[in-house]
Formats: structure tokens, sequence, C-alpha cells
């Protein structure tokens, strides 16, 4: 998606240590008419696909979930919650994900009211780097019996396992932008840039 990657090579910051910070427009400051593009390019590329749910993690992804779900007739957004309260309900699925970002272990609980074996569940999240997020959703989708239509990630950091892991499993992932290589030295190279070479 060349509107999110030119704003990544504009506004995007690679700090090291495999560490992109783009909180101007997609973590802490939210470009809303950007997210309006990517919840489009996701309606687009899993089109057809009966999804009648989106799931995510708290907190970066229920945005980019909430301007997705409008393009799959205004459907549900569900998200992990990562951390226990009193309204959280006893009846939950549960599963475990390490933060890379983070370098911390966290649960994320999601109420068995709002995931059930009839739903066909679009996973959405900000950033896919070793898969850990997306494998610990996938695991709550499985206890449901629910369906796993895809993934849908906004940025993708390929020089990271966590991709090519779901590609291999068959699963359908579709990342808005995909990079390479990043280095404070040689800045952002997205992986079309490296196909066209």
């Amino acid at each position: 998606m060349e509107l999110l990657e030119e704003k990544i090579r504009t506004e995007g910051c690679v700090k090291g240590q495999g560490i992109l910070k783009v909180d101007s427009f997609l973590n802490h400051q939210l470009d809303v008419a950007l997210f309006e593009e990517m919840g489009k390019a996701f309606a687009k590329r899993f089109a057809g696909e009966g999804v009648n749910k989106i799931l995510t993690i708290e907190s970066s992804g229920i945005a980019i979930a909430t301007s997705t779900a409008r393009y799959f007739d205004y459907c549900p957004v569900v998200f992990g919650k990562k951390v226990v309260s009193l309204n959280l309900d006893n009846e939950i699925y549960s599963s475990d994900v390490y933060s890379y970002t983070k370098q911390q272990a966290y649960k994320i609980m999601v109420s068995k009211k709002y995931i059930n074996k009839n739903d066909r569940i679009l996973i959405i999240d900000d950033f896919l780097a070793n898969g850990k997020a997306v494998d610990a959703l996938i695991n709550v989708i499985n206890q449901a019996g629910a369906t796993l239509v895809g993934v849908g990630i906004a940025i993708e950091k390929g020089f990271q396992e966590g991709g090519a892991l779901l590609r291999q499993q068959g699963i359908a992932l579709e990342s808005l932008a995909i990079v390479d290589e990043m280095s404070v030295e040689k800045g952002i190279i997205f992986r079309d840039q490296l196909e066209k070479k």
C-alpha cells in the first residue's frame, strides 16, 4: 500500500534493534484518513470471505480494526484484553503472548460471550514481528471453535520470522507494508522495492 509506505518513509523513525517508531500516525497519534484507506485495503483483500467478526489485541490494533469493520457491514470488533479487571467475565478464553517491543510476557483474555463456533474471524493488528500476538489470537479462535479467515497487518517486519511462519502454515496473511530491511544508517527498505531490483 503506497500511501502507508510513504507515511512510514516520511514520518517513521528507525530506533535500532528492530524498532520502527510510527507513533505520529499509527500507535499514539492516529491518522484517521490513513486508517480508512487501510480498512478499504483489507476489505478488498478479504472480500467474499464471509467475515462476521474482527479480532485484535488492545490497544494499537483497535483503531485499525474499527476502521476495517465498517467495510464488513460494521461487524463487531472484539479485542483481547491484557489486564484483568472487575468487569471482565469469568468465562474467558486466554492465551499467552510475548511482546517483542515491550520485551515481556502477558496474557490476553476474551470473553466467551463474544466469539463462538459460528464466527468467521479476521485478525487485524498494527505490527507483525515474531508473530506471537497473532499466534495467541489464533489460539483463542481455535479454543472457540471459530473459523480463521485470515490475518491483516498494517506493518510487517519481513526480516523477522512471524510472516514466514504464518504463510508456511497456509494462513492467508495480508500485510499492507512489509519492511525487509531497516537501520539508522540505511533507513527503511520495503519488500516491493527489493522485488523491483
